[in-house]
């Protein structure tokens, strides 16, 4: 069975000569299917640009990038973006929703552009994330938590079998940030979709079943975890 992700010798750098920066170097990894992965390190290590890379938001400088098998450099610019729309849900730690539209319709937007029957999709997935008494509420009634639950339907709507989330708990309280993992562990043991979290807080790796760490763009450990700790028995 192909991965969810594996990336290759791996490296991206930005600018020429003497502005080059290299921000991933021959990263290789591999995520499995049905597993929730941490990606781990702190500000500048590489995290957001890698994450960039497996969902094909830019082109690596050289190495490659598989998707359960599908070489992304392969791809021409209408595949890599029915890749985006239909394999990949992203979260944000910002939200990202449209302030004018409701939580419905900010769902519903990602909806029927992948599927014709996007209205009853995006009201069972907002019901799935504990919305369904908001779903007619802007983004600017609800709380951060709710924000971010929002985010998460909008990327689940698709039905993706891969999730990137950066610094999905960024943003929030402690009490809310532990809701969301809950909901992105229980996401993950759907079938056989992948979750990848990008953070700084180690603590998030505590929950995990594989666990990469990166250092100035560098893969500098990778393990699995045999026993996930729930997120709400975590010292936060």
């Amino acid at each position: 069975m192909n991965p969810a992700v594996r990336t290759i010798e791996l490296t991206k750098t930005y600018g020429e000569d003497e502005t080059e920066v290299r921000a991933l170097r021959d990263v290789s990894l591999e995520i499995p299917k049905g597993e929730l992965a941490v990606l781990l390190g702190p500000s500048g290590s590489g995290k957001t640009t890698l994450l960039n890379q497996i969902g094909a938001l830019e082109e690596p400088t050289s190495g490659t990038v598989e998707a359960d098998g599908v070489v992304l450099a392969d791809l021409d610019d209408k595949g890599r973006t029915a890749y985006r729309l239909n394999s990949i849900g992203f979260v944000f730690q910002f939200y990202n929703l449209v302030p004018t539209l409701t939580a419905k319709e900010n769902v519903a937007l990602i909806a029927e552009l992948a599927s014709s029957d996007g209205l009853r999709r995006t009201e069972d997935v907002l019901e799935r994330v504990g919305l369904a008494d908001r779903m007619d509420h802007f983004p600017g009634q609800l709380s951060g938590g709710e924000q971010q639950r929002v985010s998460i339907a909008r990327g689940l709507v698709k039905d993706p079998p891969l999730m990137l989330c950066d610094e999905p708990t960024g943003s929030l309280d402690v009490e809310s940030g532990i809701s969301i993992l809950d909901l992105l562990r229980d996401v993950t043991r759907e079938g056989e979709r992948s979750v990848l979290i990008v953070t700084h807080n180690s603590v998030t790796a505590k929950m995990a079943d594989r666990v990469i760490r990166l250092r100035d763009g560098q893969v500098i450990d990778q393990e699995t975890n045999p026993s996930p700790a729930d997120p709400e028995q975590l010292d936060w």
